[in-house]
């Protein structure tokens, strides 16, 4: 949740979304280049990998609570990032993005005491 805090805080400030490729390429390149799109997949399901084993880690450690599979969790949070990311670059405004850290904070929670 962080890293998202970190994307809506940039936009916030500078009005850019820096350093993701995926949403400045994906949707062009993957309907112009087999190997490109390849390329792409693979490194987003490295991604979402990762961010699974992230969730599992910090639902083993107590730190984290959600229903579910946390590789489904993964892909559910990857995507809602990826679309909000690209609908705030298409509207210019922080709405999508504070809109999906919002959603994600309700499904990935901190245990109750």
């Amino acid at each position: 949740l962080a890293e998202y805090q970190h994307t809506l805080t940039q936009f916030c400030q500078q009005g850019i979304i820096s350093g993701c490729l995926t949403v400045k390429l994906s949707a062009e390149v993957c309907d112009l280049s087999e190997d490109m799109r390849t390329a792409m997949d693979k490194g987003a399901s490295q991604i979402i990998v990762l961010l699974g084993d992230a969730l599992e880690k910090g639902r083993q450690e107590g730190s984290l609570a959600f229903d579910g599979d946390a590789l489904t969790l993964s892909q559910v949070l990857y995507s809602l990032w990826l679309g909000a990311n690209l609908q705030a670059k298409i509207t210019r405004s922080a709405t999508p993005l504070e809109s999906a850290l919002a959603h994600a904070k309700r499904i990935i929670a901190a245990p109750a005491d």
